[in-house]
């Protein structure tokens, strides 16, 4: 039996989750997910928590049962309190400029600035220069707005410039010896 699979998935106040045959609707202070569920995957609402069952115990089923169940807890986590990503620029004259709460202008060392434009529910925060923040009560939507920033300009080796998650560390090179 999966160990995430088997457990229960809890149900917050304030939170309304509706069931149809294979699709997951989660509503909440934040707003609203949804989500269909494949192989036969089985929701059933058991007081005040979301119980996630399989078919049978093939291979395919097994797989889907953890999934499924992390699915549904982060849809349950994001319509209460969200997700962010944090993204920190690191280079001389990189930085990052707010145009709306879903556009953002990034100066990473092109010849132009590149606008990166967030999807429906994903917006941003620029606190500081250096810092972009991406809120959203879509774990994945969140994730890969977060790494598509990053892949503009990746962090490099030698000085480590470019876009990075916060905290994220740079394996880095020695660089040329030269001469003594």
């Amino acid at each position: 039996m999966s160990r995430i699979g088997k457990a229960l998935i809890p149900v917050p106040a304030g939170v309304d989750v509706s069931i149809n045959a294979n699709s997951v609707t989660v509503k909440g202070p934040k707003g609203s997910l949804s989500r269909d569920l494949v192989g036969g995957i089985t929701v059933r609402q058991d007081e005040g928590n979301l119980v996630v069952e399989r078919p049978n115990d093939e291979r395919e089923s097994r797989s889907l049962h953890g999934l499924s169940r992390a699915l549904l807890s982060n849809m349950v986590v994001g319509v209460t309190t969200g997700f962010a990503k944090e993204l920190e620029i690191v280079g001389v004259g990189f930085r990052a400029e707010l145009k709306s709460p879903t556009l953002i202008r990034l100066n990473l060392g092109f010849s132009h600035p590149v606008d990166v434009e967030a999807p429906q529910g994903v917006s941003f925060e620029v606190p500081v220069q250096t810092r972009v923040i991406i809120k959203g009560i879509d774990k994945e939507a969140v994730g890969q707005v977060a790494a598509n920033i990053r892949s503009i300009r990746k962090p490099e080796p030698y000085k480590g410039k470019g876009v990075r998650y916060q905290g994220e560390k740079i394996l880095r090179k020695a660089g040329k010896a030269g001469k003594k």
